[in-house]
């Protein structure tokens, strides 16, 4: 979920600050190209001043033809010096676009001059319109022209052209803030959305733990409702209630097994005693009598194995370092004379000496009933196979056998509490020797897996971890 809720919170905020940078860095660089313009009329508006008086007919006003020489010897000053300390080209031009005074001379022709647009803006009585708007990656230089005016007349034209290398520096180191600020902003986004989606999803986590640790038997795991969205918490009290009230009907379920397992044991002793008794006033191989024993001595089995059930069930697994080929050993070695009364030729191979995190009894009896299932559904004269591995993080006792092995759709029923393959009728048990062996194994944080074997049979794989599982 983080995969997906991050993306989503790291693309909303990036969009956020491109909605607030994008607009900024625009507007400051309008501004940036707006000052210069108003600082070109200015300028333009000096200079009409100085040229307003040596425009022609400027004399009559008073002055003598020297005076306008005069002056306009004082604007071409004027006009050169401002060129070279700003570097921006600047002149008067009459209205049929000759030159006044130009700083540099000879900058624009006549025929550029009557085709700028400025210029004709300029000729119809008003200052140029702003300018289109130049960007840091453009080139371009900005003309600004602004009428003389005499007499109600305009009878010239001041021309600015701005060169834009300067402005555009202060708007690239404008932007370059922005895009700083912008980036120390996305990295405060990042962290706060990897902080706010942890939040938010560590309950879930803890939800989803505890949720695989019911299912696999660990009834007693809650969750704390503390931390995390309201939500997030009402769901965490709604599952440990949940949890509660599984744990409390289960443990019903297994005190009720245990109880009437325990309960029907005395009874069905006393009546296979007194089968017995009337067994020795029959004659020596009554069939019916013989039957009633078989089906007394089972229903025994069942009640022992019920009773062994709900133990596992509720037993605590304590696991500890274990020597699990040693372990395996021992348990070949006392099974050894069972399988030799059947003919079958139960060995172990493998490593000799392997440790792994196990509880000693429960992985003893666990395979206890797996090797007793193999030898049970062996042939006379076919192998029992005990192998000891250490594979990675685990260590895997398999166990082989040569038996009719078990179908597709039987190897997913396999271990099911009381499930007994229906080709399997005649041999006894009660179909929970599997079940129990999975039950110790889980609780102890190990597993049982079944597989076909070539050419025929089962394997039946014990795995315990070799670090020490977590609580």
């Amino acid at each position: 979920m983080r995969s997906r809720l991050l993306p989503l919170l790291l693309v909303l905020m990036a969009a956020v600050l491109l909605a607030l940078g994008l607009p900024l860095a625009a507007s400051l660089a309008v501004a940036q190209q707006q000052k210069l313009v108003i600082d070109r009329i200015d300028d333009t508006a000096r200079f009409g001043a100085l040229a307003q008086y040596v425009a022609p007919g400027a004399a009559v006003d008073g002055g003598t033809p020297d005076d306008a020489s005069d002056r306009l010897a004082t604007l071409s000053s004027e006009l050169d010096r401002y060129e070279d300390l700003y570097g921006i080209r600047v002149g008067v031009f009459y209205r049929d676009g000759t030159a006044m005074a130009a700083a540099p001379r000879n900058w624009r022709t006549r025929a550029q001059i009557t085709a700028d647009q400025a210029f004709q803006e300029a000729l119809a009585g008003r200052r140029s319109h702003n300018p289109r708007q130049v960007w840091p990656w453009q080139r371009s230089r900005i003309t600004v022209a602004s009428p003389i005016v005499r007499d109600g007349d305009v009878v010239a034209v001041v021309l600015t052209e701005s060169p834009t290398g300067a402005m555009r520096s202060v708007v690239l180191r404008d932007w370059l803030i922005i895009a700083a600020t912008e980036l120390a902003a996305t990295i405060l986004a990042v962290v706060a959305a990897v902080r706010l989606t942890g939040w938010v999803l560590r309950p879930i986590k803890v939800l989803d733990r505890a949720t695989h640790d019911i299912a696999t038997g660990r009834l007693a795991s809650r969750v704390a409702e503390a931390g995390g969205p309201p939500e997030l918490r009402l769901l965490a009290r709604s599952f440990n209630e949940m949890a509660d009230n599984v744990e409390q009907a289960l443990e019903q379920q297994r005190a009720f097994v245990a109880d009437a397992s325990h309960q029907l044991r005395n009874p069905l002793s006393a009546l296979l005693l007194r089968i017995e008794l009337l067994g020795l006033e029959l004659p020596e191989g009554h069939e019916e009598m013989g039957s009633v024993r078989e089906e007394g001595k089972r229903l025994a089995t069942v009640l022992d194995d019920l009773l062994g059930l709900a133990l596992a069930e509720h037993t605590v697994a304590l696991p500890q370092l274990t020597d699990v080929a040693a372990l395996a050993a021992e348990r070949v070695a006392a099974w050894s004379p069972a399988a030799a009364q059947r003919d079958v030729a139960l060995t172990r191979t493998g490593a000799v000496a392997v440790t792994g995190w196990a509880d000693p009894v429960t992985l003893s009896s666990a395979l206890d009933a797996v090797v007793d299932n193999a030898v049970k559904f062996t042939p006379p004269g076919a192998p029992v196979t005990v192998a000891v591995a250490a594979r990675g993080e685990a260590v895997t006792v398999t166990v082989t056998d040569s038996g009719p092995g078990l179908t597709e759709d039987e190897l997913t029923r396999v271990g099911d509490r009381f499930w007994r393959s229906p080709r399997h009728q005649n041999v006894s048990g009660s179909g929970l020797g599997l079940s129990i062996a999975r039950i110790l194994l889980r609780q102890a944080g190990g597993s049982l897996a079944f597989a076909p074997h070539t050419p025929h049979g089962l394997r039946v794989t014990v795995t315990v971890p070799r670090s020490e599982p977590e609580d």
